[in-house]
């Protein structure tokens, strides 16, 4: 159990000496008493410390630098308590007094004028504009524009299928630069080193309704984490209220990241050896949706190093902290095909991942007559029904169970078995166990 007044009294101290429990700690605690899937609240935690990071924090990678934010999208179906995880993360952040939190629905447009606002341009900087036209270099010299957008229904925010939107928060990613554009009304925006960080939530079907299946070969899917989260079966009919003093340490730790974790990272010699062992014997992901994934995942994991090491209050990546960023991530690539179901597959994608969802929900076969009567009102006809029982069993999905005894025949989900990893990279013991049930 994390000693809550402990850590309080250390947050507010200005001592190195003796450090408390890093974030990741106290912010289990606090979520405790709810219903949401730890998963859930693991990446909503992630995302807060890489929001308000900023560019504070960075990797220098070559010629390229590395920042902590992230793109993160919570998917599941309706009812799984995504909404609940998103929102505590999101009011601790604005607690802290960050006031760079997106609005929970607009446009392409006002969202660069929201960035574009944040500049205060200052009347010399208009002199020269007016006498040079270039606002850029003025720009150029300002602080990086921030947004983190924390939004429970994702689709409110960035609207169904806004793929100038999608790019748009595509290039955003790792911008590293003065954005310029003229929007659609002629006003000239001008956004220096645009940061910014998604946290959001949607079910399959909302997901492909946001999302047109050309993403998949767009540069924004690569960018973004899917994170798999099943209903934990938690029923907690009248919740505690949140522990005040776990709220004031975690409000307190993220000013402290946000005021101390500042700089580029050192790295010691043995996560640097970790890392190059990662980056040259990863071997992919078996779902070829995620082929674009594959050559931004060491990008994701430096991220990650440089989350889980700003959660300790410390500027060095150690071999722990890139342990632990690899497990979390490896686990979450794990589940992230069954996060996107059949979206991208074939125009009977939702039929499909209806299917996977009623199979995967049992542990004894179901007969085909059952499948069929739960999906019925999705069909034209029978035949279309068995063809895609078919052709699910001939890619390996499922497969058909003879009946032994009381147990009837019928279909099951072929599990997915988790490839080994080498001891040194991944250590699972460092999720929970209902993480490690999925």
């Amino acid at each position: 159990m994390v000693n809550i007044s402990y850590i309080s009294e250390k947050l507010v101290s200005t001592g190195t000496e003796d450090k408390p429990d890093d974030f990741f700690d106290i912010y289990a605690n606090y979520v405790t008493d709810t219903e949401s899937t730890y998963t859930y609240h693991r990446w909503c935690a992630i995302s807060a410390i890489g929001a308000m990071l900023g560019r504070n924090y960075f990797f220098q990678h070559g010629h390229f630098t590395v920042y902590p934010n992230m793109y993160i999208m919570l998917l599941g179906k309706a009812g799984d308590r995504k909404s609940s995880a998103i929102k505590i993360a999101k009011k601790l952040v604005r607690t802290t007094g960050y006031a760079f939190i997106a609005p929970d629905k607009t446009s392409k447009e006002k969202f660069l004028l929201d960035l574009n606002d944040q500049v205060e341009i200052e009347a010399s900087d208009v002199l020269d504009t007016n006498l040079w036209g270039d606002m850029a270099t003025n720009m150029a010299t300002k602080p990086p524009v921030e947004s983190y957008i924390a939004a429970d229904e994702f689709n409110d925010f960035i609207g169904n299928g806004n793929i100038d939107f999608i790019s748009l928060l595509g290039s955003f990613w790792d911008y590293d630069d003065v954005y310029q554009n003229k929007i659609k009304n002629g006003k000239s925006v001008c956004v220096p080193y645009p940061t910014i960080s998604i946290l959001g939530g949607n079910t399959p079907t909302g997901f492909a309704l946001a999302f047109p299946t050309q993403v998949l070969e767009q540069g924004f899917f690569s960018r973004l984490l899917l994170i798999y989260g099943e209903p934990t079966g938690r029923k907690i009919t009248f919740p505690e209220p949140p522990c005040p003093l776990q709220r004031d340490a975690l409000v307190l730790y993220l000013q402290r990241i946000r005021r101390e974790v500042v700089g580029p990272a050192k790295v010691t010699k043995e996560a640097s050896l970790l890392l190059d062992k990662l980056y040259k014997t990863w071997e992919g992901m078996e779902d070829v949706r995620f082929d674009s994934y594959a050559n931004r995942r060491f990008t994701h994991l430096l991220k990650l190093c440089l989350i889980h090491s700003a959660a300790r209050l410390s500027t060095t990546i150690t071999a722990n902290d890139v342990i632990y960023a690899n497990t979390v991530l490896t686990h979450t690539e794990h589940l992230m095909p069954k996060a996107l179901g059949e979206f991208g597959k074939s125009r009977h994608s939702d039929i499909v991942h209806k299917i996977m969802m009623i199979l995967d929900k049992s542990n004894v076969p179901i007969p085909p007559k059952d499948i069929i009567t739960a999906i019925h009102s999705d069909i034209d006809n029978i035949n279309v029904a068995v063809e895609l029982i078919k052709g699910l069993q001939a890619a390996g999905k499922i497969i058909q169970v003879s009946s032994v005894g009381n147990m009837q025949g019928g279909y099951m989900v072929k599990r997915r078995i988790r490839r080994e990893q080498d001891s040194d990279t991944f250590d699972i013991t460092l999720l929970t166990e209902e993480e490690r049930n999925y």
